[in-house]
């Protein structure tokens, strides 16, 4: 099974779809994306027992290179092919078919987002570590209502459905659904009827993870400018994320070059939510 999926596109240079990429972590921490040959590749056109004997076959060549490897290329090499066989022959296929489940469920959830979504479940379900769903079409700087005509409903139902199907489930203490954009919109409508970007203030929504949900953290000033009550920094939600997971605070990795990198730089759990 994946540690990471990512699902819809992030956004475009060069109209190439963009993907979060593993930065200083490396390749092998670069999300899994379940599209194109990806996806096809997952499907086994051979029997296990063909598979296991090229397998074999496989170490035997390898060894012959690694008795002249003096950088440890091979060995990872060999764990790429292990994480390629994992994904074969373990539960991703079935979590990534959809004909697999109960036809009223993916009724209750749509197509589109709807479908990510439900896909999301399944992956988390069957015991994938974060799963992040993009849903490009935000960037409303003109007609801002027909925009959110068309946005709104997607995202209601699908995460509305989300939300329903892991309580019923019972896995809300072990899903936790974060949703946000990367900054907020202008108060003000501009001259296109649209709204800008606005760093000062943003919206987001958390369900499951066994926070303390149903309920408003925060309040913004009267024309939803700045912040009022209830401060929240990106700091703080991750802070939270870490809580959720169980992640201690304080955890750091260390670059190509042996320097430190401390996942979070400050921050506190959101408190009445933990």
């Amino acid at each position: 099974m994946p540690t990471y999926v990512q699902m819809g596109r992030i956004g475009f240079n060069d109209d190439a779809p963009r993907i979060p990429g593993p930065a200083w972590l490396g390749k092998s921490y670069a999300p899994f994306t379940p599209s194109g040959p990806a996806r096809d590749n997952m499907k086994l056109a051979t029997k296990v027992s063909q598979l296991e004997d090229r397998k074999s076959l496989l170490a035997s060549l390898d060894q012959l290179r690694r008795e002249t490897d003096a950088h440890g290329v091979i060995d990872g090499i060999d764990g790429f092919n292990q994480q390629a066989l994992n994904l074969i022959l373990g539960k991703a296929p079935q979590a990534f078919d959809l004909a697999k489940e109960d036809p009223a469920v993916v009724a209750r959830y749509g197509g589109g987002l709807g479908a990510s979504m439900l896909t999301a479940r399944r992956l988390c379900e069957a015991g994938c570590g974060f799963v992040a769903v993009s849903l490009q079409g935000w960037d409303m700087h003109g007609n801002v209502k027909g925009g959110m005509n068309s946005r709104g409903p997607q995202v209601d139902r699908a995460v509305s459905a989300f939300v329903e199907d892991i309580y019923q489930r019972g896995l809300d203490q072990n899903i936790l659904l974060v949703i946000s954009g990367e900054f907020g919109r202008t108060p003000r409508i501009n001259k296109n009827a649209g709204r800008d970007h606005w760093g000062p203030l943003s919206t987001l929504a958390l369900s499951g993870g066994g926070l303390q949900v149903g309920q408003v953290v925060g309040a913004s000033s009267a024309k939803a400018e700045v912040p009022q009550t209830g401060l929240v920094t990106p700091q703080d939600l991750m802070a939270t994320v870490f809580h959720v997971l169980g992640i201690a605070p304080e955890t750091s990795f260390q670059d190509p070059s042996g320097r430190p990198i401390p996942m979070l730089d400050d921050g506190q759990p959101i408190p009445g939510l933990v």
